[in-house]
This record gives structure tokens, sequence and C-alpha cells, in this order.
């Protein structure tokens, strides 16, 4: 299937060619988020419109986010190491990697994805196509059953707390950020522990 032989050609790559990947991902994302933005939206780079910051809201989306790591490492802790084996990925992607670096991946890989999957397309074509689309972009979990439940489910509930929020960004980017960002250090941490 496609996109096992695409985790496989991921697993030989090393760190600095997934972090290259990872980024020039990123980058092709917030293009078609400002191109799709353009079509779609008369004031598409409104930053009010974006980006209104409601304290309560935000603070929703972090407690989400911290739900979902607290649930994700409880069953890493709980499950068979195989039931999270992304081939690897995470591990070399995230080992080694410094604090700060970790921290401004997760930041942006929760703009330019909530952005495009929340503020663009769900507000456009609705929860479902967003959710489905954004479980699909992830395509190296699919290669295991666990994974792709997994992200299937996250995908839906970042699109339940951005309608929750009325719409609003920053809510499901401080949950996005949150999850990747402490993730990121949970897998560092781990693989320091192990050497």
């Amino acid at each position: 299937m496609k996109w096992k032989k695409q985790a496989d050609l991921a697993r030989q790559m090393s760190s600095g060619e997934l972090l290259f990947h990872l980024y020039i991902t990123q980058v092709i994302l917030l293009v078609i988020s400002f191109f799709a933005g353009m079509f779609l939206f008369d004031d598409v780079l409104n930053p009010k419109t974006l980006f209104s910051f409601n304290l309560k809201w935000v603070l929703l989306g972090t407690v989400n986010g911290l739900a979902v790591v607290f649930i994700d490492i409880l069953l890493m802790n709980m499950l068979p190491e195989t039931y999270y084996d992304d081939g690897g990925i995470n591990t070399k992607l995230f080992s080694g990697m410094p604090y700060w670096k970790i921290l401004l991946v997760a930041l942006l890989v929760a703009f330019s994805e909530e952005l495009l999957f929340r503020g663009i397309i769900q507000t456009t074509f609705g929860l479902m196509a967003a959710s489905i689309i954004f479980a699909l972009v992830h395509l190296r979990y699919w290669a295991h059953w666990y994974l792709a439940i997994n992200v299937i489910i996250l995908s839906f509930w970042l699109g339940m707390v951005y309608e929750w929020s009325g719409q609003q960004l920053l809510p499901v980017m401080a949950m996005h950020f949150t999850i990747d960002f402490l993730l990121g250090l949970y897998i560092r941490k781990k693989c320091d522990y192990e050497k």
C-alpha cells in the first residue's frame, strides 16, 4: 500500500532529512492556506478575523491538549510498544533535538496545520471534511491501525474544539502546540533516559 511505502521511505531518512521534509511540508501547507484563503474569503489577511484572542478559549484548547497528552502517555505505558510504532520516525526526529527546536517545530506545525485544516477547510467545508483530510494527510500513521484510529480521533477532537470556540483558530493552535510540544519533549526525554 502507498502509505506503507512512504513510511518505509521516511524510516530510511536521517533526522536532518526528516526535519527538512517536515519544514517543506509546513511551508507547502502555508502556501496552500494563503492561496485558498484569497479565493474563499474576502478578509483572509485580516489578523483580527483569523486570530481573535479569547483567554477562556485558548485555555480550553491548552487543557484539551494536556488531556490528549495525558491519555497518550498513559496508553503508551499500558499498551505494547508496537501499538505506537511509527517506524521510529518520531524517535528519530525528536531524539537529540534541542528543546528550543522542539518548541519551534511544534509552533510551526500547530500554526500551519490548523490554519489550513480548521481555518480554511473546516470553515468552508465543515468538520467532517476537515477531519478526514487532516487524518489522510498524516499518511505515515496509516501503516498501523492503532495510530490511524488515534489520528482520526485527534482530528475530530481538534475540529470540535474549533466549533465549540466559535471557529477561533488560537484555541486549536494552542491545543495542537501543546500536544506536539509535550510529546516531543516526552520522546526526547525517553530517548535520553534509554541511552
